[in-house]
């Protein structure tokens, strides 16, 4: 455990219980009285995304210097993503690498992390390899990101058998095959080989979700 203060350990834990008892829409935090500085949380994947469907566990490392200096995080969960490094799971965000202040509060940082999920970043990419597909070829990058998404995060195979890609543009579809779950992907997966995962164009983001993230990134 760092060696932080004893203002800073009070500030910790009443910003954890508050985050147990009043928890984010999608994001559940998990804790230790003996390791408040190395907190861990699971994040639902949003709809509109390859993430959707999937249960992302991050960890957060306070060090010594916190709130001075930011937390350390990192997805614990396998995840294709722009800005999340692999295979270290290091997330890169704004909030975390340049816009921290003493006074942001580990609320925000998990919020716009799972913005994150919904609006990357291919600017700052850890995953080189994500960033390209995410401007270049965005079915390619979507089909990408699903795999892992069934792969390593999907707690429900149920979910997966129902979600089908969609043609770009299709947008209203799509907004529907999410409130239905998230579909077909994996049913083609397994009848067809993990090349059936791109057999259409997949729909870019869309819906509240999408233009709601969008806006809180822009103001970080």
């Amino acid at each position: 455990m760092e060696n932080c203060s004893p203002s800073v350990m009070k500030r910790l834990s009443k910003e954890v219980r508050d985050l147990v008892q009043q928890p984010p829409e999608g994001i559940r935090v998990h804790f230790d009285d003996a390791k408040l500085t190395d907190i861990h949380a699971v994040i639902d994947g949003p709809v509109d995304t390859p993430y959707c469907g999937g249960r992302f566990h991050i960890r957060l490392v306070m060090g010594h210097s916190f709130p001075q200096e930011p937390p350390k995080g990192y997805f614990l969960t396998k995840i294709f993503h722009p800005n999340i490094a692999t295979p270290s799971g290091e997330i890169c965000v704004n909030t975390i690498k340049r816009d921290w202040t003493p006074d942001t509060g580990l609320r925000h940082l998990l919020l716009v992390i799972k913005c994150l999920l919904i609006v990357p970043n291919a600017e700052s990419a850890l995953n080189q390899e994500a960033g390209r597909l995410l401007l270049e070829d965005y079915a390619e990058y979507f089909s990408r990101a699903r795999l892992f998404t069934e792969v390593h995060a999907l707690q429900n195979p149920a979910v997966a058998a129902g979600f089908e890609p969609m043609e770009a543009g299709d947008n209203a579809v799509l907004r529907d095959a999410n409130d239905n779950a998230i579909a077909s992907v994996a049913a083609s997966s397994t009848t067809a080989g993990t090349s059936g995962l791109a057999k259409r164009p997949l729909a870019q983001p869309v819906g509240p979700a999408a233009k709601k993230s969008k806006k809180a990134l822009k103001r970080l």
